[in-house]
């Protein structure tokens, strides 16, 4: 299996560096960075492994099986285009695009490539959620009826580029931090449609202009209400990045998560809180290599990665126009 690197500014080029390590039959074939800087960052480990200045000079030397997207995020719509017209599987950090209408030209790319998108929302994987999910699935909570996550983030602005502070970059905060939640209520309620809407706002305006660092979003999905709240406003003398945590209210208990601190606090009407045991952590990226191999779907496919970006970029136009609130409904495409 071919895997290239297309675009490289952020850490999570590490998604696909990871499994090419752990699996002998994976294979590191190129990568692509126009940025000296961000290749100095992140490629600069690579041995033996050419890297490009352009996706289009990558796939015209190249045959890749798998493309893992990470590069300035208002320039990833255009290399998932250009992966799926080389016949390659897309596999992106979030976001994977800054607008609806790039969105609509990735969703008919890869239908008519017949190849997998998918956004690595590694929240799913982590030991609480896949506790928490077992718990919905059991019954123990009930129906569930309330989600509410905070998403606090470390700006750390002196490090971050230009172009990550700017909206021609950058895109949008609801578009961007949200996303991971609204993937997170998608998938443990399987809604389809609904209507969300957003506010945001920019506390520190005259360190970032054109930059909104925080936002709550209002999710209806299918009976079930999901209050998100993200921003950059964590301190940044605090001992963690961030202290992201969800709280799952059923008809009879609740489940905590604190990704964080990687715990479950989980109580129902008749059992004191306790905190709940959990299982491994995996590796983000792991679930789309295995899928692959198996000849199968992954666990996020091509439609939840669509329908969760969606979802967060309504979310980013219902914030321009004053929260207005922006119904959705099942992709088709």
């Amino acid at each position: 299996m071919k895997v290239a690197i297309v675009g490289a500014a952020h850490p999570h080029v590490n998604y696909a560096l990871d499994e090419v390590t752990a699996r002998p039959a994976v294979e590191l074939v190129a990568a692509c960075e126009a940025d000296e800087q961000m290749r100095a960052a992140y490629l600069s480990g690579l041995a033996d492994v050419p890297v490009y200045a352009s996706a289009a000079e990558l796939f015209d030397r190249h045959q890749v099986d798998v493309a893992l997207v990470a590069g300035v995020y208002s320039q990833r719509a255009g290399a998932a285009l250009v992966a799926l017209e080389a016949g390659a599987h897309v596999l992106a950090d979030k976001p994977l695009c800054t607008s609806l209408a790039d969105l609509d030209r990735i969703a008919e790319a890869a239908d008519r490539a017949d190849r997998h998108v998918s956004v690595v929302f590694e929240k799913r994987f982590y030991p609480p959620t896949t506790a928490a999910r077992e718990l919905l699935d059991s019954g123990l909570l009930g129906d569930l009826a309330l989600v509410a996550s905070t998403g606090p983030h470390k700006l750390n602005q002196p490090s971050r580029p230009a172009w990550f502070l700017s909206r021609e970059g950058y895109g949008g905060i609801a578009g961007d931090l949200p996303v991971h939640d609204i993937d997170l209520v998608l998938s443990l309620t399987g809604a389809k449609r609904g209507e969300v809407s957003a506010v945001t706002g920019n506390a520190r305006r005259s360190d970032h202009p054109e930059f909104d660092d925080h936002v709550a979003v209002l999710l209806q999905a299918d009976g079930v209400v999901a209050t998100i709240e993200a921003n950059w406003l964590s301190p940044q003398a605090a001992q963690i990045h961030g202290h992201y945590r969800m709280r799952l209210t059923g008809s009879e208990g609740t489940a905590e998560l604190d990704w964080a601190y990687n715990t479950l606090t989980v109580a129902t009407h008749d059992r004191a809180p306790w905190q709940q045991e959990l299982g491994p952590a995996h590796r983000p990226a792991a679930y789309f290599f295995d899928a692959l191999a198996d000849g199968a779907e992954p666990s996020i496919g091509t439609l939840a990665s669509l329908l969760a970006t969606r979802v967060a970029l309504l979310a980013q136009r219902s914030a321009a126009h004053g929260g207005r609130p922006e119904p959705f409904g099942a992709w088709d495409g």
